[in-house]
């Protein structure tokens, strides 16, 4: 098969890629009290050195009480931003664009390792994680206008550290990802209601205020998804339509990229039609799209993680696949994240058909990582069957 496809330069905005391949944003677990180890800084301009065009840098917390707690995973602040610098400087050095992902935990992080400061509890869009499975409380409004703030102060610090721009971490049940679920948001103000277009009020806000804090010309990708790490059926949406109104919500909040994740990326998003959910995210839009999930692996990244099902189809298949929808242009950037863990030549391996000599991701790649997954997502998973 020609993987020549995967090699095209592409350019987001004013910034040039000289790959499609993205490195999406993964916890490593290599922190010290939220600092990076100062070896990710070859570990991502390698990536790129591999053939890698984009990487986009693991999830950093926002600085809010409510989105700290676990000393192995990486913070985004005055203190911390001069190892983020010099990653930024490897991966352009090396040719490549690197975003850093900007997250905030929510309701689902619940485990001993997870404990917020002075005993505070977690917050959410109303205190769910599930429709049916409550964790701390509902964000009041105050809370809401200072996790807002800082998200835009993150943005800032990202790009004072040299990053061509940031991704917003909206997917998987996570903070922003609950306001966009009926089954997580309950609330009777205007971050709530009926409609995907009312439930995206608030991650809307938070993204206009991060473009506002970057300027114009910055990227600003934002990652969004059906499934949850709680729920693998889950969905914001039921419909195209549904869809295409999210999607106007958050263009014109100031979205340059749409990184929707899927645990298979050639899985049809809604009845009646073959198109993926990056497929579809490319119809009803004019924005690039990254697609997600599974890429030349047989297993879900959720099966990586904690071991719950996830067999896909063979690996010629796969690639035929994303050949074909690659073809029919539903997407433009492919993102590969458990292979890039395993072995950062992956894509010059894949490009020369040398796929004896890819190192095979194994469970152990993912390190402290899969040490960081919260129990109560398998315990869920398990009581499901």
């Amino acid at each position: 098969m020609d993987f020549e496809f995967l090699f095209e330069p592409f350019s987001l905005g004013k910034t040039r890629l000289p790959t499609r391949i993205v490195m999406p944003g993964m916890q490593r677990g290599r922190c010290e009290d939220g600092h990076l180890m100062p070896e990710m800084i070859d570990y991502y301009a390698r990536r790129v050195r591999g053939g890698a065009g984009l990487i986009v840098g693991e999830g950093c917390c926002v600085e809010h009480w409510s989105a700290s707690g676990n000393p192995n995973l990486p913070r985004i602040a005055p203190d911390t931003i001069g190892t983020w610098a010099r990653c930024a400087d490897g991966v352009h050095e090396a040719g490549g664009a690197m975003l850093l992902q900007l997250s905030h935990p929510g309701a689902i992080r619940t485990n001993a390792q997870f404990v917020l400061e002075n005993d505070k509890p977690s917050l959410g869009a109303s205190g769910l994680y599930t429709a049916d499975k409550a964790n701390g409380r509902a964000a009041t409004r105050a809370e809401l206008d200072e996790i807002r703030d800082t998200f835009a102060e993150a943005a800032m610090l990202a790009m004072q550290a040299g990053m061509d721009g940031v991704e917003l971490h909206a997917c998987h049940g996570f903070f922003l990802d609950e306001f966009l679920w009926a089954d997580t948001n309950r609330r009777e103000d205007e971050y709530g209601g009926a409609t995907i277009a009312e439930r995206a009020t608030y991650p809307a806000t938070v993204l206009a205020a991060m473009r506002d804090a970057m300027g114009p010309d910055a990227i600003l990708s934002i990652r969004i998804s059906q499934w949850k790490e709680v729920d693998y059926h889950a969905q914001n949406v039921t419909s195209p339509e549904e869809l295409g109104d999210l999607l106007a919500a958050l263009q014109k909040a100031g979205a340059s990229v749409l990184h929707p994740s899927c645990r298979r990326f050639y899985q049809p998003a809604f009845p009646g039609s073959d198109l993926s959910l990056a497929g579809w995210c490319r119809k009803l839009s004019d924005l690039p799209v990254i697609t997600v999930g599974s890429v030349g692996l047989t297993t879900d990244v959720m099966n990586s993680l904690v071991g719950t099902p996830g067999e896909g189809i063979e690996e010629g298949e796969n690639f035929a696949e994303l050949r074909r929808r690659f073809d029919g242009g539903e997407f433009d950037l492919v993102a590969v994240g458990r292979s890039l863990i395993a072995d950062p030549e992956w894509p010059e391996k894949v490009r020369e058909g040398r796929f004896d000599a890819i190192r095979p991701f194994r469970k152990e790649d993912l390190g402290k990582a899969l040490e960081m997954e919260p129990q109560m997502i398998k315990d869920v998973h398990d009581s499901q069957g």
